[in-house]
């Protein structure tokens, strides 16, 4: 069977939102904005429906409300936008976007309002100037009344079951603070006297909108109400070795209603470990990162919170270094008899000051004295830190000398650090090895880069990039080594450049820092583009196919081979001014279809660009805007109209065929024909097939693949869905007469005879030749339209009108309508015939009679071909469209219309009407 086609030029896109899910109310918001209002916990579902060809891509994004752009339970690249249960933080405007590569894409937005009701908070304040011993003594009382909602919350007091209001009562004033307007709800008790100890009852209420109820809280306020205050039974610090277990306890000595405890640190939150059990938090095994500032608060929503901390120091050692500094009088880095010299050791400490030193000379405890000076540093400039002078080195003096650091508390393993001073105790030197610089390596290999380190002792080495800013492997700008050598598993081409080892200070001498430099050269194999590539083309037509060069390493001996699976086409060595290669199949035969490759080769590995050569055909795209596709003729069942294009349709051989393959959804079993093709197929070439016989109310998966010489080009899957006939909305208006009830037009009983609902396929043409469409608009003879009859009893000037059903204007404005709305009323005519009358269209009121001439008016034949007619109107109140046929002077005067169109705005480059 062959599909009807004609030219369809592709449409940019257009989108519209509609709603489903648990919406309250959805306004039109003047012409600017739709609200669409949701309670919080409920479900909600926007679809972007979206005309344009080829098929629109569809994104959905928001701002506002939550900072993220993203959110949950929904598929941002889908029609539907699904969000179950949520959340006020995901209010806000929602974009649809939807784009197919033509104009600009389509956007349309509708802003999500969510709303809820918290349980309102009654906090109590007394007057502070007027502040005494016992709280509720006092003369004011503030009770304050807070509950967080969207809409604003509206608040009322009661005092038992009494309301109470502004001016009900002397002795209570109800305001609002003017800075937190709607937010909040104050009472005022002045002068407080005995019938105030009662309870106060604070309402909140949005209303009862999208059905949120009121929420209610109850104060009690007697003569023993009191702000909380509490008592920590612990030491300030806590000072415990880790591992140990610590409780803290707090205990409550005043505050009614009874307060509520909780336990903060400010450590963010809570080690995972600990417990707490009413006031008392504790924590086992506690460790070092768990050390910091715990605080107890107690709240009875009366005056301000109570708080009371204690800070848990849990003592450490760690971090042990020394160095040796020589006579700083003399400019000598080396030791030397008869001069000065300084031992240095360091450890980090908690708490400081418990940090105790000792100092051993070959294991038996030294002294401080004249000539072996022993001093700690001043805590804030250097912390953790004691120094030995040896005045006037003798020869006596050589030996190993041991620093011990502890804390006093004990329990934590002391930390030894030797250092020896000899004849060979000498300041540092660094060399880089012979032939280890430049060191040229290939990526993904494991290198390592080498000082040598001479002296005694040896110091810890430290690596960091020389010729620029830039981390090492590891992340940070500078790399520890005790051996010298900086070890990079799986280096990259990013580190190739120049890299500095230097002494540090640690556990060697306190000198000049020493230096050396060692390149590093990373060599990679070539990266070329494109790294893959399909290439289609037809029989009998070239193929160039180019392979080109970014980077490479050594970049100088380049070659290159061109393969056709494993087979050697052609090979040879670049051009240095050339960056790429090319290969040119003259005319394509069945052989030449497969895969090429292009190997691009240096000394470190070789770089790959792949080439699919191949016929195959380019998938359709099914066209979706078709009016009306669905239609009935038969009980049970439904015909669709299905339609596409297909995309590049002369990239290769002409397109002989297609399969069509269809299933019902659920089912494995897939149907096919197939559908020949007569003749080439253009660009944008619109080709119709008809669907019969589909089960109701099933859905179908449709599959269409392209066949030519090559053999199946790549399918395209569309799902087909029955739904019920109704009357479209105003804003997009369609109907083609597929359907027996018409779209709910009417016959006028007024008339002279009726339009007729045919189509081609089932048409009596015995008495009307030469006259009338062949097919309905679409070109399909299975398709429906409506005419005019002209043949006997018909005689010249009878009418015959065509009523659609009414239409409300929009939006609605209470203070009438001062700029009427523009719609555009589309439809298309065949007035073909010598003997073709008049079409006339007419625009009716509600209130008023169809008294004034057509909007649209057209005479005679105008050839054997559909044409469109497009017509704006102002209507002020609900309208009717109605469509007149005029009998010419003969039978061959048969009138037909199809696919009439209403939609909201101006027309845009309106069809002549000639």
């Amino acid at each position: 069977m062959t599909p009807s086609q004609y030219k369809y030029f592709p449409a940019p896109p257009t989108v519209r939102i509609i709603h489903s899910g648990h919406a309250c109310n959805v306004e039109e918001e003047r012409h600017t904005e739709r609200v669409y209002t949701i309670r919080e916990g409920e479900t909600l579902e926007l679809t972007c429906l979206v005309t344009g060809h080829p098929r629109p891509q569809i994104r959905w994004t928001k701002t506002a409300g939550s900072v993220s752009d993203r959110f949950q339970d929904s598929s941002v690249f889908n029609e539907t936008l699904h969000i179950a249960k949520i959340l006020r933080t995901q209010g806000g405007r929602y974009y649809c976007k939807a784009e197919n590569g033509l104009g600009s894409p389509a956007i349309k937005s509708i802003r999500v309002d969510v709303y809820y009701l918290d349980d309102p908070v009654v906090t109590v304040h007394q007057s502070i100037g007027e502040a005494k011993e016992q709280f509720y003594y006092e003369r004011t009382v503030f009770l304050r009344c807070v509950a967080n909602s969207n809409p604003p919350v509206r608040y009322s007091w009661h005092r038992g079951r009494e309301v109470l209001t502004q001016g009900s009562d002397k002795g209570v004033e109800i305001y609002e603070p003017f800075f937190t307007q709607g937010e909040t709800k104050i009472l005022k008790l002045k002068n407080l006297r005995p019938q105030d100890y009662a309870n106060y009852s604070c309402i909140a209420s949005v209303r009862n909108v999208c059905g949120i109820p009121d929420r209610s809280v109850i104060f009690r306020l007697t003569n023993k109400t009191a702000s909380p205050s509490i008592k920590l039974l612990v030491e300030d610090p806590i000072v415990v070795n880790p591992g140990q277990t610590v409780s803290l306890v707090c205990i409550t000595t005043g505050g009614e209603p009874p307060p509520t405890l909780t336990w903060v640190s400010s450590n963010d939150s809570l080690p995972e470990r600990s417990v707490v059990k009413g006031g008392t938090l504790t924590l086992p095994a506690i460790s070092s990162d768990e050390a910091g500032v715990y605080s107890c608060v107690a709240s009875n929503n009366v005056g301000n919170p109570a708080k009371k901390s204690t800070t848990i120091v849990v003592r450490a050692l760690k971090k042990g270094r020394f160095w040796i500094t020589p006579d700083p009088y003399h400019n000598d880095d080396n030791i030397q008899i008869g001069r000065e010299v300084k031992i240095s050791c360091q450890v980090e400490a908690t708490p400081p000051e418990e940090l105790t030193f000792s100092w051993l000379k070959n294991g038996r405890a030294l002294r401080s004295s004249e000539r072996m000076v022993i001093t700690q540093t001043d805590p804030d400039i250097s912390p953790g830190t004691t120094n030995l002078d040896i005045i006037d080195l003798k020869f006596t003096d050589f030996g190993t000398y041991t620093c011990v650091a502890a804390l006093k508390g004990g329990g934590i393993p002391e930390i030894s650090i030797d250092v020896n001073i000899s004849s060979t105790t000498v300041p540092p030197n660094l060399t880089v090895p012979r032939g280890k610089s430049p060191l040229v390596a290939r990526e993904g290999d494991t290198v390592e880069l080498e000082c040598l380190v001479s002296g005694k002792p040896k110091p810890i080495i430290l690596w960091s990039r020389a010729d620029k800013e830039a981390p090492m492997p590891d992340g940070n700008m500078q790399m520890e080594s005790y051996d010298g050598v900086l070890r990079i598993v799986n280096v990259s081409r990013e580190m190739t450049g120049s890299y500095r080892c230097q002494t540090s200070q640690y556990n060697g001498f306190n000198v000049k820092p020493r230096e050396a430099l060692v390149e590093l050269i990373v060599q990679y194999p070539p990266t070329v583009e494109p790294v893959y590539m399909e290439m289609r083309q037809g029989l009998g037509r070239p193929v160039v196919m180019t392979c080109r060069v970014l980077r490479a390493h050594p970049s100088r001996v380049l070659r290159f081979e061109w393969l056709l699976s494993n087979r050697l086409l052609h090979a040879g060595a670049f051009d240095s001014q050339r960056d790429e290669t090319e290969y040119t199949i003259r005319s394509l035969n069945r052989d030449g279809w497969g895969e090429y490759t292009c190997n691009v080769i240096n000394e470190a590995g070789a770089g790959k660009c792949t080439f699919q050569v191949t016929g195959k055909a380019y998938p359709p795209e099914f066209y979706y805007d078709t009016y009306n596709p669905l239609w009935q003729n038969l009980p049970g069942v439904y015909n669709f109209k299905l339609q596409w294009t297909q995309m590049n349709p002369n990239a290769v051989d002409r397109i002989v065929a297609y399969r069509l393959g269809i299933r019902q959804m659920g089912q494995s079993r897939w149907w096919e024909q197939e559908i020949s093709m007569n003749g080439p197929i253009n660009k944008g070439e619109l080709m119709t097939h008809n669907l019969t016989e589909l089960v109701k109310p099933e859905s179908y998966e449709v599959r269409l693949t392209p066949i030519t010489r090559f053999g199946e080009g790549d399918s395209t899957i569309r799902i087909v869905t029955y739904s019920a006939p109704i009357n479209p909305h105003l804003r997009e208006f369609h109907c083609s007469f597929e359907e027996e009830p018409i779209c709910m037009f009417t016959q006028d009983k007024n008339d002279d005879f009726d339009w007729t609902r045919h189509s081609a396929a089932t048409r009596d043409t015995k008495y009307t030749p030469n006259t009338g469409p062949s097919g309905d608009r679409g070109g399909s003879k299975q398709g429906f339209y409506m005419y005019i009859e002209t043949s006997r009893p018909r005689k010249d000037g009878d009418k015959a009108r065509l009523i659609s059903p009414f239409f409300n204007v929009a939006p609605k404005n209470p203070y009438g309508i001062t700029n009427p709305p523009a719609y555009c009323f589309g439809f298309f005519y065949h007035m073909y015939g010598k003997h073709i009358g008049t079409l006339n269209a007419f625009l009716k009121q509600k209130g008023q009679a169809t008294s004034e001439g057509p909007v649209w008016s057209l005479i005679g034949n105008q050839g054997d071909r559909w044409k469109q007619a497009k017509v704006s109107i102002h209507p002020t109140a609900s309208f009717q469209v109605v469509l007149e046929g005029v009998r010419g002077p003969g039978i061959e005067g048969d009138i037909a219309i199809d696919d009439i169109t209403l939609e909201e705005g101006e027309c845009r480059d309106p069809p002549p009407s000639e």
